[in-house]
């Protein structure tokens, strides 16, 4: 017996040690949180190492409890997607009695090695290289900034887009960055006259363009995958929307784009944009729900979505009912948070055959109770593109076998509207 009860002991006490930084929090932060957090990076400072860690455990014990970091909207069980940054329940517990137990540091040879990072373009080097026509000044403070720039690619033939890198000039100020393809050339009229080749814009990029790529914090630049590209024709113009963030102090920026191309595209992808414009959300008003659907015309597989809203939008669901009546969820972002945006692909492509009706619900919180509205005391708020605007929107990526079933599902789409 009193062996059993010895053994009963140390078992409770290896379950009970105290975590160190060495054994149990850089695996995690190496893991989760460093891609952001180290020098050149957008996060405002490193945590690569014992020292820059231990001085802030109290906070990253705060944000991580809250889920605050890292940042990751999507709620697990409703999607599987790729690249996860949200941290377990046991890894929230650890990083709390680590820091409540005064983060030590513990066995030096128990620490894992640093990981290592890729200088310079994550995927190689680009097969062509553009940037901001000219340096952008951002102001020291005010509200934040939508710019749209206008980058003349100037095909000889059309060129087949495999992947795309965004490089961040000044990473401080950029938040995040939408790639567009203009084919009309309007968007050269919109920036005529000015020095940075752009113009002010939000939301969309106010003219017809197809979305091919972005960036956002946090977001690992996606390798080319074999068989899919996005055909480019001569008169393409690339729109490049950033949007800037004022730090406290006046920034300049020229961010630039790494393209690869590569042979014309053997398989196909559509890009689905669900949501809705009848949105006028009284002041006050606590739960206010933006509905919209969409029914598949065709067998697909369901990539990525991208869900899209303004300040006040708090809770996104979006489901795939299928023909069966049972239901898919494919995500729920219970805690919107404008600030980080996010695409999400995912582990494997969702299969919906044809008939599956598309739904989303959004809920809006124009209450004075809603720490991110802007507005205090609450005013009426309606759609558009503007930061005072409201928007309910999810994009959402098809591949399909080829690219004339492409083509026939978004004719398909087009003809039932």
């Amino acid at each position: 017996m009193k062996t059993l009860i010895l053994f009963a002991a140390a078992t409770v006490s290896a379950f009970t040690a105290t975590p160190t930084y060495n054994k149990d929090i850089a695996p995690i932060l190496y893991q989760n949180c460093a891609g952001c957090h180290r020098p050149g990076e957008v996060a405002p400072f490193p945590l690569l190492t014992y020292q820059d860690t231990a001085k802030r455990a109290a906070l990253i014990a705060t944000v991580t409890k809250a889920r605050v970091m890292p940042p990751w909207k999507a709620e697990p069980g409703y999607g599987d997607f790729r690249d996860a940054r949200r941290l377990t329940d046991e890894q929230i517990a650890l990083l709390q009695q680590w820091a409540g137990n005064g983060a030590p540091e513990g066995d030096a040879a128990s620490k894992p090695v640093p990981p290592k990072f890729t200088e310079g373009w994550q995927l190689g080097q680009p097969d062509k290289v553009v940037m901001i026509p000219a340096k952008f000044s951002v102001p020291a403070d005010g509200p934040d900034v939508y710019r749209c720039f206008v980058i003349p690619m100037n095909f000889e033939n059309v060129a087949y887009l495999k992947a795309l890198e965004f490089r961040a000039d000044n990473r401080r100020t950029v938040h995040h960055a939408l790639v567009f393809a203009d084919v009309t050339r309007q968007g050269r009229k919109l920036a005529a006259g000015s020095p940075d080749g752009g113009y002010t814009c939000f939301g969309s990029p106010g003219v017809p363009a197809a979305l091919v790529g972005g960036w956002a914090p946090g977001i690992t630049p996606r390798k080319p995958i074999e068989g899919y590209a996005a055909a480019l024709p001569k008169s393409t113009d690339l729109i490049l929307q950033i949007h800037y963030h004022p730090s406290g102090t006046a920034a300049q920026d020229q961010s630039s784009l790494g393209l690869f191309f590569g042979e014309p595209p053997t398989k196909g992808r559509s890009l689905v944009l669900l949501g809705s414009n009848h949105i006028d959300i009284s002041p006050g008003d606590p739960h206010y729900l933006v509905s919209a659907s969409q029914t598949l015309p065709a067998d697909a597989e369901l990539i990525g979505i991208t869900p899209h809203a303004h300040y006040i939008c708090k809770d996104m669901k979006v489901n795939a009912i299928l023909p069966d009546g049972s239901i898919t969820p494919l995500i729920w972002i219970k805690d919107w948070d404008f600030n980080w945006q996010g695409a999400y692909t995912y582990a494997d492509p969702v299969r919906l055959p044809k008939g599956t009706r598309i739904e989303m619900e959004y809920t809006y919180d124009n209450s004075d109770k809603n720490p991110r509205n802007p507005a205090r005391p609450p005013v009426r708020v309606t759609y558009g593109e503007q930061t005072t605007n409201e928007m309910g929107l999810a994009f959402l990526s098809f591949a399909f076998p080829t690219p004339a079933d492409a083509t026939a599902f978004q004719g398909a789409l087009a003809a039932a509207r």
